[in-house]
């Protein structure tokens, strides 16, 4: 399960994998990045990068697919993910749970407010726990 943890409030969301994607604020360019969730953390398995430019330059083993750039990172997994929530780029962060389809998306951090916390947490259904 996914645990989203903004403003004070927490949201869980039933499901082990997710993209998230966004709008580089100088660029206007869209990056998105899949995501597995699980006991050992977050893990970014793919992303993809509409074009290049300033400070979002593909890796060195991305491969030009249609209209991005796609990679594949080996990287171990994180705790969590915190997204800057500054209302000034316009848009915030597209978050859609693996499966769901897109009206079960949700967008973070579109207006100015504190960090917004992703994370993997092992809540049974119904539980009504904090998040841990």
């Amino acid at each position: 399960m996914i645990c989203i943890l903004a403003a004070g409030k927490a949201l869980t969301l039933a499901a082990s994998a997710f993209t998230l994607a966004w709008t580089h604020s100088v660029e206007k360019t869209l990056w998105e990045e899949s995501w597995t969730a699980g006991p050992a953390g977050l893990t970014v398995v793919e992303g993809q990068i509409a074009g290049s430019g300033a400070g979002m330059e593909p890796p060195p083993d991305a491969v030009r697919e249609g209209d991005a750039y796609v990679y594949r990172p080996s990287v171990p997994a994180i705790p969590e993910l915190v997204l800057a929530a500054s209302g000034a780029t316009g848009s915030g962060w597209t978050l859609c749970p693996a499966g769901g389809g897109a009206a079960s998306c949700l967008t973070l951090g579109a207006e100015p407010g504190p960090p917004i916390t992703v994370r993997w947490c092992d809540l049974p259904l119904g539980s009504g726990s904090a998040p841990r």
